[in-house]
C-alpha cells in the first residue's frame, strides 16, 4: 500500500520529529550533535526553510519549520539523509538511522507556535536531562533566550514578538 502524501505548502507551519530507528540513539558524541546542528543550518540555508525552535535529543529531534517553498520533503531528506551518512561513516556503520519517515504536523502559527516553540524546548528539562533549559546546549533555547547569539539560521524574531514589545522584555518572560 502506498505512503499516504504529505500536506505542503507555501508558507507552511510544521512540528517535524525523526525518531531513532528502534529508538536507538541517533548521536553518541558532542561531534555527532555539532555535526548535527551544521547540517541543519545547511539545509535551512540550501532549502530556505525558516527554523523557529529546534532540539536534539540522543534519540530524536523536534524541529519547528516553516517552508516559504512547498519543500519540506526535499529538506529533510536532505537533513536526515547527509546526517546518517555522516554517522554511519563516523561510527562504521551501515543501514538506517532514522526510523522510518519523519513525521510532519501542520500548526496553526498564530494560534499555536509560541505553545510548541516552548513545548521543543523543554523537553530536556521534561526528559530530567537539565533543570534549566539554558543548561542543555543543543537547542534553540539559548539563543532565543538571548544566552548566546542566535546564529543567522535561527529565526528568533517572530517568536520573541508573540512575547514582549522588545526582544529583552519577551527573553526576561522565557522560562528558565
Amino acid at each position: 500500500m502506498a505512503r499516504p502524501l504529505r500536506l505542503v505548502f507555501a508558507g507552511g507551519v510544521y512540528h517535524v520529529t525523526a525518531r531513532g530507528n528502534e529508538r536507538k540513539a541517533i548521536v553518541r558524541a558532542d561531534a555527532d550533535r555539532a555535526r548535527f546542528v551544521d547540517t541543519l543550518a545547511a539545509m535551512v540555508d540550501r532549502y530556505r526553510v525558516r527554523c523557529h525552535a529546534w532540539v536534539l535529543m540522543h534519540n530524536h529531534d523536534h524541529l519547528l519549520l516553516e517552508t516559504p517553498s512547498p519543500n519540506l520533503s526535499e529538506a529533510l531528506r536532505h537533513l536526515n539523509g547527509v546526517y546518517t551518512q555522516a554517522f554511519n561513516r563516523r561510527h562504521r556503520r551501515v543501514g538506517h538511522l532514522f526510523q522510518g519517515r519523519f513525521n510532519a504536523i501542520v500548526v496553526e502559527k498564530e494560534t499555536y507556535l509560541l505553545e510548541l516553540c516552548r513545548y521543543v524546548v523543554l523537553n530536556p528539562v521534561r526528559a530530567g536531562v537539565v533543570t534549566d533549559p539554558g543548561g542543555y546546549p543543543w537547542s534553540s533555547y539559548r539563543a532565543t533566550a538571548g544566552l548566546t547569539a542566535a546564529p543567522p539560521w535561527l529565526t528568533v524574531d517572530w517568536l520573541l514578538e508573540q512575547v514582549g514589545r522588545t526582544s529583552r522584555v519577551a527573553q526576561a518572560k522565557l522560562p528558565g
